[in-house]
């Protein structure tokens, strides 16, 4: 009986312990499971802003006024749905959509968040993501390591703050403690608030804030760059602002003992410059060394849980392609520590939907990444353009492209039938970008080949032809409507020599310098030319093959300008006997290359121009070829000089047979171009990482995003700008030279290294660079506020202060006329309960000389004798600040 008892007993506790785990589980559930009341408050079909916080595993709404403050004990969610008529940030109000929303949901992780409460934001995520329909994307950011997309919602930048809600945490909201803020970042800065106030934890690299309340110091390491000054000086005046008082002090690195005496006093009480030690900025880690690079070794792999169990299995490394993406899986697409996309096919599971964060974080810790790895999670097609351009080709095929910020090679083809002069394209800059033509071509050019380490002259009867072994410099000046405009191209041959590619690039911008700098300089390589280089030759441009030895007896002598000038006419050795291949409907897109003179080189779908050297040119016109083909052929024969004679396939005679080589079996099919599908401008920061400048997207650019002290990269897709800020400095311009190649090769999608390159400097951004921007103000970097001038405004707001504490000096002289009250009555909080006649700032006048003493325990005269801070410092203590 006893045994039965022992058992009936351990029954009865297995039973509650079943029962208490059952409840437990569905209390957790109940929190998590139906759609949270906050969810539901989202306006629908509309555009929003919103970031909620975690507390007691709750979702809370974080207050608007606080957006952009972030502490290192929480866990937070922002949700972002935009449309295309405005940039998405935190001040961005609620509208009726116009077209398809745009949402993203990230997930922000304090470093010294709970696992609990990550978890509930994780989960909260999926929430709801699956309360939007399923479609937005979804981010996991962890303090430190945001991405650019996040950073971007914030135009005056984010502060992170020590402290945390419920979860064991602290705010420092109302302490009067001392608090030293870290500033890196230029257009929107990262504010971090430092564990305490130390010289151990500063760089002569950056800029510190020390907010003491009554005073805000801005220490300005020596190498810090004036527009991080810049950004510590506003931050001070913000926490000024929010404190309602206070001096700001700005402190140059290595000036502190020239401050004056209070100021100096007062820093010194905070940082004793005796024990002044700060690191060097070449030490740092950096924030250059934490962003993230381009990986080429991109690779894909396969999610599936078939068995009931999550399998990852390596599909293929890079390049990608859209069509490796099957609808009915989910893939991970593994960019390293360049970050970690998820891909969910819409016929893919519920669960491998719901649980793509997870799998990707526990695939993170797996190939044993950093855990700061930035995750994106997307959903077939809602893949945002960092996704796509990881891929080789992308199709979209429901969302056309947006004009002005969108460039495609077939688009030019399609939609230019037309000559627009240089006035109506910088009239029309989206037009321009669109195009890639900033005139139509009717502008002065000069051209000339590289010969003997100098530039020659080439006459202009020869002007748009180029040998594939040789490098050419061209020069173009036209008219923009205000101004003339000058272009300096260089093209390099694909079979030149390296000597002729480097004095190609080097006497271009030996001629740049002759203009002052003040010309946009281009690098094309054979067979990558842009359309306004073609235009510039009426699509009449013309590569030989042949081998050129030069000048026919020419002399090479230099100029002053580094020209060399042929005193025998520049008669160049073309060739007499040729087949050209011609391409192009357009004098935009339109040139004719030398192929082998052999009938096997024909093709049913091209136009080709034959020449046997009879003073007789063929043109040959492949019964798949179309009119506009046709008619561009005929322009380039008929600018030979020689007799055109018309040939359609098929009705050959056999004077073209014999003039060929005679008859062979060539290709019937029509070759296509692989179209790359339209692809969206990307702006990038080029940062200078141990003498290499490196990438970090700007996400949703703008003018305002191009920071005058550094070259910036704009990723056109068929042509890479780079910009030049009047700041910069020469080693960084020197360092752009070998940026856009950097970044072609390290591009995961396998660009073409020869893909044209553009130089653009500070104040001469062309129509084609500026149309890719929304909107375009020439006078825009002459309205952003400098250092200098901020400066002089805390000067200015300084003396004010200045003039109201002599005026309370003046007042306090008077300190025995005023009325006398107890402490009691002068210890409140709300100036309003104060007796109406008391000054709010100055409550010490109203003690008489024993409450005085016995408050402060010294005499009113001693006090008065002490520095501004020490006396603020003691009515805090007192309690009547």
């Amino acid at each position: 009986f006893g045994r039965v008892r022992c058992i009936g007993r351990g029954l009865f506790a297995f039973l509650c312990l079943f029962i208490w785990t059952r409840l437990r589980k569905q209390d957790y559930k109940s929190i998590m499971s139906s759609v949270d009341p906050m969810f539901k408050s989202l306006p629908k079909n509309s555009t929003f802003f919103t970031i909620w916080r975690i507390e007691k595993m709750q979702i809370v709404q974080f207050p608007k006024d606080q957006y952009g403050t972030f502490y290192t004990g929480d866990s937070y969610i922002v949700v972002v749905a935009s449309d295309n008529t405005e940039k998405p940030n935190c001040f961005m109000k609620s509208k009726k959509a116009v077209g398809a929303l745009d949402i993203h949901i990230h997930f922000w992780l304090g470093a010294q968040t709970s696992q609990d409460e990550a978890g509930v934001a994780a989960y909260k995520t999926v929430e709801l993501d699956d309360h939007l329909g399923g479609s937005p994307v979804q981010h996991r950011e962890v303090q430190g390591f945001e991405s650019q997309r996040f950073l971007s919602y914030f135009p005056r930048g984010i502060r992170i703050q020590n402290g945390g809600v419920v979860s064991g945490f602290k705010h420092v909201e109302d302490t009067t403690t001392p608090r030293m803020f870290h500033v890196k970042g230029k257009r929107r800065p990262i504010v971090k608030e430092l564990p305490h106030v130390s010289w151990s934890l500063m760089n002569d690299g950056d800029v510190f804030v020390i907010d003491a309340r009554t005073v805000v110091f801005v220490w300005c390491g020596r190498h810090a760059n004036h527009v991080e000054k810049l950004q510590g000086a506003v931050t001070a005046q913000q926490l000024k602002a929010e404190h309602g008082e206070g001096t700001i002090v700005i402190v140059e690195d290595g000036q502190e003992k020239h401050l004056g005496s209070p100021e100096k006093e007062y820093l010194n009480h905070l940082l004793p410059l005796e024990d002044k030690v700060v690191k060097n900025h070449r030490d740092m880690s950096g924030d250059e060394l934490a962003e993230k690079q381009h990986c080429a070794d991109i690779k894909l792999y396969r999610c599936s849980d078939e068995v009931g169990t999550l399998r990852v299995t390596e599909v293929k490394t890079g390049p990608l392609e859209q069509k490796d993406l099957l609808s009915q899986d989910s893939y991970i697409v593994d960019n390293a520590e360049a970050g970690i996309w998820v891909w969910v096919g819409k016929k893919a599971s519920h669960k491998e939907r719901t649980e793509a964060m997870r799998n990707a974080q526990g695939f993170i810790k797996k190939k044993g990444y950093p855990h700061c790895t930035q995750v994106a999670r997307v959903i077939e097609g809602g893949e945002p353009m960092g996704f796509k351009c990881l891929f080789r080709v992308w199709h979209d095929a429901e969302h056309p492209a947006l004009p002005g910020k969108t460039h495609s090679a077939h688009k030019i083809a399609k939609t230019v039938q037309t000559k627009f002069d240089a006035p109506t394209l910088h009239s029309n800059p989206a037009l321009s970008a669109q195009m890639q033509v900033v005139d139509d071509g009717t502008g002065k050019r000069e051209v000339f080949r590289v010969r003997n380490l100098n530039l020659v002259s080439v006459e202009l009867r020869d002007h748009g032809k180029f040998f594939s072994n040789g490098c050419y410099v061209i020069v173009y000046i036209y008219d923009s409507g205000t101004k003339e405009d000058c272009i300096v191209y260089y093209w390099l041959g694909q079979n030149a020599s390296t000597d002729d590619k480097r004095t190609a690039a080097l006497k271009a911008r030996e001629l740049d310098d002759r203009f002052n700098g003040q010309s946009v300089l281009v690098r094309l390589v054979q067979g990558k030319e842009t359309p306004h280089f073609m235009t510039i030759f009426s699509g009449q441009m013309i590569v030989f093959e042949a081998a050129d030895e030069g000048i026919n007896g020419g002399s090479v002598v230099t100029n002053g300008n580094g020209v060399a000038a042929d005193h025998n006419g520049g008669v160049h050795n073309f060739p007499r006997v040729y087949l050209l291949r011609v391409h192009g409907t357009t004098q935009h897109n339109t040139k004719a290359v030398q192929v082998p003179c052999t009938a096997a080189s024909l093709n049913s779908g091209d136009v080709f121009l034959l020449s046997g050297g009879g003073g007789v040119v063929y043109v040959w016109a492949g019964r798949k070829s179309t009119g506009d083909e046709r008619e561009m052929a005929k322009k380039i024969a008929t600018g030979s000089g020689m007799e055109m004679v018309l040939v359609s396939e098929g009705q050959e005679k056999q004077e073209f047979w014999n003039a060929i080589g005679g008859r062979l079996d060539y290709t019937n099919e029509k070759q296509i171009q692989e179209d790359t599908g339209t692809r969206a401008a990307r702006l990038f920061h080029l940062r200078d990482r141990v003498g290499r400048l490196a990438p970090r997207e700007v996400v949703d650019f703008n003018q305002c995003d191009l920071v005058e002290d550094e070259v910036m990269l704009l990723d056109a897709w068929h042509s890479i700008f780079l910009w030049i800020g009047k700041d910069a400095g020469k080693e960084l311009a020197k360092l752009a030279n070998h940026a856009a190649e950097d970044y072609l090769q390290d591009d995961p999608s396998c660009r073409d290294l020869g893909t044209p390159v553009i130089w653009v400097k500070q104040g001469l951004e062309p129509p084609n660079f500026t149309g890719f921007f929304t909107s375009w103000d020439n006078e825009f970097w002459k309205t952003l506020p400098t250092y200098e001038s901020i400066k002089n405004e805390i000067e200015d707001s300084n003396q004010t202060l200045l003039a109201m504490q002599q005026q309370a000096a003046l007042y306090r002289n008077s300190r025995s006329e005023v009325e006398k009250f107890t402490f009691d009555a002068l210890n409140v909080k709300n100036p309003d309960q104060l007796p109406t006649c008391v000054d709010p700032a100055n409550k010490e006048l109203y003690l008489n000389d024993e409450e005085f003493l016995r408050i402060f325990s010294m005499a009113y005269e001693e006090f008065e004798g002490l520095p501004k801070w020490k006396k603020l410092d003691l009515k805090k203590k007192v309690g009547l600040f």
